[in-house]
């Protein structure tokens, strides 16, 4: 967990399945670490140590199962094979190098969502919180939703409630880009 967000690694060359699994977990205050390869997903694990792992097992350069392996030799993070290969033989190799979860595609992005965070309560002791009872951090920030309030470095300080909105939406998804007119509606 990094800034009290769960940190998870996923790896297919389906870019736009990765991509909408990015908007249900940006939704769910996490960060998704995306590969195109098992190269790049050892590679990315190194630099993140992320908290759970999505793998595909037909990708370029290393398949899922051998970058499993290597995370095998090093982590129990909690790890989801997420794949087309449907086969009985499929599912056994996985789960018995180190899978705690096997998903077929296609898949629902709703129920990778709540598998990956049953994943999390169950390593993690994550409690799902509801909007209203969350604090954001950022630098030396804190933004406290439930009570409306903005402090710095321990600081309270005054923001208008279009800016307070403005700064919870920056806040919740960090290193997203908007458009003026995004920024306008969700204010």
């Amino acid at each position: 967990m990094k800034d009290g967000r769960f940190v998870i690694l996923a790896a297919d060359d389906e870019v736009e399945l990765l991509a909408a699994l990015e908007l249900f977990m940006e939704k769910e205050n996490m960060q998704l670490i995306k590969a195109a390869d098992g190269v790049a997903a050892l590679e990315l694990f190194e630099k993140f140590q992320p908290d759970l792992v999505l793998l595909d097992v037909m990708m370029p350069g290393l398949d899922g199962f051998a970058v499993l392996r290597k995370i095998r030799e090093q982590s129990r993070v909690p790890a989801l094979m997420m794949t087309a290969r449907t086969e009985d033989y499929d599912k056994i190799l996985g789960l018995e190098l180190g899978a705690d979860d096997y998903i077929t595609k296609p898949y629902n992005p709703l129920e990778v969502m709540a598998r990956v965070k049953a994943q999390l309560r169950r390593c993690y002791d994550y409690q799902e919180q509801k909007e209203e009872t969350e604090v954001l951090y950022a630098f030396d920030l804190e933004l406290n939703l439930a009570e409306c309030q903005v402090r710095k470095k321990g600081t309270e300080i005054s923001l208008t409630k279009t800016e307070f909105r403005i700064l919870e939406l920056l806040m919740k998804t960090p290193g997203r880009i908007y458009t003026k007119q995004q920024i306008f509606d969700y204010s």
